[in-house]
C-alpha cells in the first residue's frame, strides 16, 4: 500500500514573504491556535498522523504547540524561522534560521528536526544550491521545498522524490503533489489549487500515483480552514494566490483523509530507497 503525507506549514494569517508585518497584528488577533485546534481534532477523527513544518517564531510564540504534536505522534519539521526568502536571507543567515529553529524545537521536543520546508517554496538548483548543503551539514534529511511549479519553483522540476547531491551526502528531496496537464502542471497539492481545482482531479492524481508505488504530498497552512478570518491588504492577485478563495479546505480534507492512507513524511523518507 502506497502511503501518502499530509504537511501543515504552521505559520499565522500574517507570515506573508515580502510584507513585514508580525509585529504590527496584536496577539489578540493571532489565529495560529484556534486554527491548529481544528486540524489536531480532524487528525485526530481520522486517526492520522500527518508532518508539521513550524515557523521557528511560531514554536517561539507558542511554546506548548511543538510538545503537543509530538505527543500526539506527529512529525515536527522546520519552516525556518523568520518567514524570510532564501535568496533574501543569504547563506549565513539561512544557516543561522535553520540552526536556530531546531534548537528551538529540540529544546522543546527533545527531538531535533530531520526535515525542511522553504518559505514560498524559495529554494532552488540555480539561485540557492548552496541551501542543500546547509541542510545536510546541519543533520536534515530531506527537503520539501522544491515545487515543480511555475512562478514559485521550476515548472520542469521533478514531480516524485528523488535525491539531491551534496558535499556531505544525498539529501531526499519531496516535493508537493502536482497534477500534470498540457500547458503546464497544476497546484493541485494545496494552497488555492486545493480548494479551487476539481477534488476528482485531486483524488485522481493520487490514485495514479499510489497506482504506481509513489506518494502524494498534500500541503495545507492553518489559515486555510478559517475562510473568514482576517487577511492582510494585498494585491487582488497576491491576495488569492495567499489565501485563496473564501472556502474552507475542511470539506476536501475529510474526503481524501477518509479515502487514502497517510503517514509523517518523514517516516516514509526513511523506508524509500532511492536511487
Amino acid at each position: 500500500m502506497a502511503y501518502n503525507a499530509l504537511t501543515i506549514d504552521v505559520e499565522d494569517w500574517f507570515h506573508v514573504c515580502g510584507v513585514e508585518s508580525r509585529m504590527e497584528v496584536p496577539r489578540s488577533r493571532w489565529q495560529v491556535l484556534a486554527n491548529m485546534e481544528r486540524i489536531l481534532a480532524l487528525l485526530a477523527e481520522y486517526r492520522v498522523q500527518a508532518t508539521f513544518f513550524v515557523l521557528g517564531w511560531v514554536a517561539e510564540q507558542e511554546p506548548t504547540l511543538v510538545p503537543r504534536l509530538v505527543a500526539a505522534g506527529h512529525e515536527v519539521a522546520s519552516h525556518g524561522y523568520s518567514h524570510t526568502l532564501v535568496p533574501q536571507l543569504g547563506p549565513a543567515a539561512f544557516r543561522d534560521e535553520v540552526r536556530r529553529t531546531g534548537e528551538i524545537i529540540a529544546t522543546q521536543c527533545g527531538v531535533r528536526p530531520v526535515g525542511f520546508r522553504a518559505p514560498q517554496w524559495s529554494l532552488s538548483g540555480r539561485e540557492t544550491p548552496w541551501a542543500f548543503d546547509i541542510l545536510k551539514e546541519e543533520g536534515y534529511r530531506y527537503d520539501s521545498s522544491l515545487s515543480p511549479l511555475p512562478f514559485v519553483g521550476d515548472r520542469r522540476g521533478k514531480r516524485l522524490p528523488h535525491l539531491l547531491k551534496t558535499r556531505q551526502g544525498d539529501l531526499v528531496e519531496v516535493p508537493p503533489l502536482v497534477s500534470p496537464f498540457p500547458f503546464g502542471n497544476l497546484p493541485t497539492g494545496g494552497g488555492w489549487g486545493f480548494r479551487t481545482l476539481p477534488l476528482a482531479l485531486i483524488a485522481g492524481t493520487m490514485e495514479r500515483l499510489n497506482r504506481e508505488g509513489h506518494p502524494a504530498v498534500l500541503y495545507l497552512h492553518p489559515r486555510e480552514m478559517d475562510p473568514a478570518g482576517p487577511r492582510l491588504t494585498l494585491s487582488r492577485a497576491r491576495s488569492f494566490i495567499v489565501y485563496g478563495p473564501h472556502r474552507s479546505a475542511e470539506g476536501r480534507l475529510r474526503y481524501l483523509l477518509g479515502r487514502f492512507s497517510f503517514a509523517p513524511l518523514g517516516q516514509l523518507v526513511e523506508q524509500w530507497h532511492l536511487a
